[in-house]
């Protein structure tokens, strides 16, 4: 269970007598069977959470066992939906004093017994961050934040790596979405949703005009729509065998793109199928050397020999004078 669905079922099972799981799915936008597993996750990390047939049945939670939200402003409330974010994010939002302050009125409501649990804030820490990720520079989201929150058009002045010179683009915003460690504004572009990257819009203004959006679209929707969006298309699909030392590393870098085929795996490599977009990504399979042998398609091949001769050249020795 993510972060932000955990506190998420829990203010509904705090806010509500009883809910079916239909209803707490169809809230939290996922399947039955996702929200079963997230009811069971909770029973197994002690929440005293019940479920009882019949019409007037539900699932429950005892008053005052979870969060105590009676205590909160307005203001902290909001800002505790941001509870998936990791304190990193939450500061680039500007809202990392709301957050703690308001979740320390949630670990002070009672104290703890010797036998109860620890709080989870106390044994969990999340940071999404990328390994050695640079700093990023551009847009912040804390600068972004109020203008979104408005609800206008955006002019934004974005420097695309597939352009020669930055594009002024008016946008229709949903909101700003954080996705491992890299923050993107999620908007309509001529009612055609995009994600652009933060760190790549490099001026932008309000529009005295309100934004306008796609029928029954949030931001939730969106961003998952975009989301599986890119880790599914793909331009070509290079076969290939890894060696089973750099296995685990090719996984880590292409994730969702590679698919290892278990019928053919031998004691030395891996045969499977890595997706790019465009056949120039390949140039990402030159760190791997020769532990990765790409077998088609021809063009792939190709390409990887072109670099491979380039960088050659490129390090070669200097001719004696």
């Amino acid at each position: 269970m993510t972060p932000d669905r955990f506190f998420a079922l829990m203010l509904l099972l705090e806010s509500r007598d009883g809910a079916t799981t239909q209803e707490l799915a169809s809230a939290l936008g996922v399947s039955l069977r996702t929200i079963t597993r997230d009811l069971n996750w909770l029973r197994d990390a002690g929440m005293p959470v019940t479920a009882h047939r019949g019409r007037l049945g539900g699932v429950t939670m005892p008053p005052g066992s979870g969060l105590d939200l009676t205590r909160l402003t307005p203001g902290e409330r909001d800002h505790l939906s941001l509870i998936g974010l990791d304190e990193r994010q939450r500061a680039e939002l500007d809202a990392s004093v709301e957050s703690r302050r308001a979740l320390s009125k949630i670990a002070a409501t009672r104290p703890r017994r010797v036998h109860e649990l620890l709080p989870l804030t106390d044994v969990v820490h999340v940071d999404s961050r990328p390994w050695r990720q640079a700093r990023a520079s551009g847009t912040t989201p804390a600068s972004l934040l109020g203008a979104v929150r408005r609800g206008r058009r955006l002019r934004i002045e974005y420097d695309s790596p597939r352009e020669s010179c930055p594009r002024e683009l008016v946008v229709d915003p949903y909101g700003l979405f954080a996705k491992a460690g890299i923050w993107y504004l999620v908007a309509d572009r001529a009612r055609v949703p995009r994600m652009y990257r933060l760190e790549r819009i490099t001026t932008w203004k309000e529009v005295d005009r309100p934004r306008r959006l796609r029928e029954s679209q949030t931001l939730a929707t969106v961003a998952a729509a975009l989301t599986a969006q890119w880790e599914h298309d793909h331009g070509m699909e290079v076969s290939a065998t890894i060696d089973q030392t750099q296995i685990e590393r090719a996984q880590r870098i292409f994730g969702l793109h590679l698919v290892r085929d278990d019928d053919e795996e031998s004691a030395t490599g891996h045969k499977v199928t890595i997706r790019f977009l465009h056949l120039e990504d390949v140039r990402a399979l030159l760190p791997f050397g020769s532990a990765i042998t790409v077998h088609g398609p021809t063009e792939a091949r190709a390409h990887l020999r072109d670099l491979a001769t380039d960088l050659a050249h490129h390090y070669a020795p200097s001719p004696p004078s």
